[in-house]
């Protein structure tokens, strides 16, 4: 008996939606927007930052940030519609693109909440990647953010694991 596993898929996408709004409320009253809490010294903070772009803080220099902002809007409800399209058709086991496409849901769903409600997505997470005299700042993101990266890498690495044969 195989059960539809989409309630359970769509519950994932609601968990990071409220993850992503609870942390995101909590940096909005604990953080003034430019600051930031030490976690590990050197290496990870939470600050509070507002993007108004996309991903990795792109298009934040647009001559039109209006434009831009609804622009990123309105690609993101079409990417909504079209991953809970394709849950609702692939939904019916839990596989690990069915789980990729919960993440993603959720997350793009949170971040365009902000946009929408804001006009900004707001960006936390703040981590510095060291090793000897290198470093590197990774720009600034959020539970929404790291939801949609681990879904995206989790359907990469659907698309290579071998499948099982139907004969």
């Amino acid at each position: 008996m195989n059960k539809d596993r989409r309630g359970w898929l769509l519950a994932i996408s609601a968990l990071i939606i409220a993850l992503d709004r609870v942390t995101k409320i909590w940096v909005q009253h604990h953080v003034a927007v430019g600051d930031e809490i030490t976690i590990i010294p050197r290496y990870f903070f939470i600050s509070h930052v507002l993007n108004p772009g996309a991903a990795f803080s792109l298009f934040t220099d647009s001559p039109s940030p209006a434009r831009t902002r609804w622009m990123l809007t309105i690609f993101s409800l079409i990417a909504i519609l079209v991953v809970f399209g394709l849950i609702l058709k692939v939904g019916r086991r839990f596989t690990a693109a069915g789980i990729a496409l919960a993440l993603i849901l959720g997350g793009a769903l949170g971040n365009v909440w902000d946009r929408i409600h804001y006009g900004v997505v707001t960006d936390f997470l703040e981590v510095f990647l060291r090793w000897g005299h290198w470093s590197y700042h990774w720009p600034d993101f959020n539970v929404a953010d790291s939801a949609i990266v681990c879904g995206g890498i989790l359907l990469l690495l659907d698309a290579f694991l071998p499948k099982k044969s139907a004969f």
